[in-house]
C-alpha cells in the first residue's frame, strides 16, 4: 500500500517535461521544534517526552484519482469569488495573510506590550512547528501534486515546489487559530473560519486536492493545542498563570474581506507549469472534463 499512488518526484508539472528538479527547502523536516520534539525525525514526542501520534490519515489510505476528481470539478466550474479567495491567500508565503490579522487583534484588544510580544512569539514558534511538522511528511510521503495527475490542468496560481500532502496553508492557518483563539476566545469562530477559508482557497488555486487541505486542517489544530497545552503551565515568578485571556467580546474587525494585500509587494508570479489565463478564468463552464 505503501507505494500505491505516484509520487511527486517522480512526475514532471502540467506543461513541463521533467520532474521537479528545484525542491523547496526538503530538508525542513528536520529543523529544530519549539513545542515538540522529532528528533530522530519522526519520533514525535510532546516536551514530556510523551509519545505523539499525528492527527493525520497515511496517504496510502486515500483514493487519488477520486480527490483529482474533485479537483477537476472545482477548476471546470469555478467562480470569480473563489479566483478572488484563491489569489488572495495564495500570494506570498503562508504566514503572510496572518500578520495583519494578528496586528488587528492586538490593537482592538489593547495588549500590552510584553503581552503582544508574547503572543507574537507563540504564534510564531507555533507557525514553525506546524511548517517542520508538515514538511517532514511532505517529503516523507511525497505525494503527487494535482497537475501531476493530470497534465491538461491549468492552475490559477502556481504550483509549488514540493509534495501536496498534507496542505502548509491549512496546517499553519488551523495552528494559527487554535493559539490565537486560547488568547482571544471570543475571536474563535471567526479565526477558525479564516483558517477554513484559507484551506478552501488552495483547492480553488487547483494546488491541493480537497484531502490535502482537510487532513492539514485537521494536523494543524493538533499542533496548536500543543502550544497552548505548554502556555497555560507557565507561570510568573509568584506562580500565577502568565495569560489571561481577553474574554470581552470586542468584535474585531479581521480582513478579508476586503480581499487586498494590507502588506503589498510586486512578486514575481511567473510560472513554470500551466496555469489559466485571467481572461479564461471567468468564463462560464458546464460539465467538468475528467482526464486520466
Amino acid at each position: 500500500m505503501a507505494d500505491s499512488y505516484e509520487k511527486w518526484s517522480e512526475l514532471p508539472y502540467a506543461g513541463e517535461k521533467e520532474p521537479p528538479h528545484n525542491p523547496e527547502e526538503p530538508l525542513a523536516g528536520s529543523w529544530p521544534d519549539y513545542y515538540l520534539r522529532n528528533s530522530p525525525p519522526g519520533r514525535f514526542e510532546t516536551l514530556n517526552g510523551r509519545p505523539l501520534r499525528l492527527e493525520i490519515k497515511p496517504p496510502s489510505s486515500i483514493d487519488w484519482e477520486k480527490e483529482l476528481k474533485k479537483v477537476q470539478r472545482t477548476l471546470e466550474q469555478i467562480t470569480p469569488e473563489q479566483v478572488k479567495l484563491a489569489e488572495y491567500w495564495g500570494t506570498g508565503v503562508a504566514s503572510k495573510q496572518w500578520t495583519p490579522i494578528i496586528d488587528r487583534l492586538i490593537d482592538t484588544y489593547g495588549v500590552t506590550a510584553p503581552r503582544a510580544a508574547r503572543i507574537l512569539a507563540a504564534v510564531a514558534a507555533g507557525m514553525n512547528d506546524a511548517f517542520t511538522t508538515v514538511w517532514y511528511l511532505k517529503y516523507r510521503w511525497n505525494v503527487a501534486r494535482p497537475n501531476q495527475l493530470d497534465h491538461d490542468l491549468a492552475t490559477i496560481v502556481c504550483t509549488p515546489r514540493h509534495p501536496t500532502y498534507p496542505s502548509g496553508h491549512a496546517t499553519i492557518s488551523a495552528s494559527t487559530a487554535e493559539i490565537l483563539s486560547y488568547f482571544f476566545p471570543t475571536e474563535s469562530k471567526r479565526l477558525h473560519e479564516l483558517a477554513n477559508e484559507c484551506a478552501d482557497s488552495r483547492l480553488y488555486a487547483g494546488v491541493h486536492f480537497p484531502v490535502d487541505n482537510e487532513q492539514g486542517l485537521r494536523l494543524g489544530k493538533q499542533m496548536g493545542s500543543l502550544v497552548v497545552n505548554e502556555l497555560i503551565k507557565e507561570e510568573n515568578i509568584r506562580g500565577q498563570m502568565i495569560d489571561i485571556p481577553y474574554r470581552e467580546d470586542y468584535h474585531a474587525n479581521l480582513t478579508p474581506p476586503p480581499y487586498k494585500q494590507v502588506i503589498d509587494y510586486n512578486f514575481d508570479n511567473k510560472c513554470d507549469s500551466t496555469i489559466e489565463e485571467p481572461f479564461q478564468r471567468h468564463k462560464s463552464h458546464s460539465k467538468p472534463k475528467l482526464f486520466f
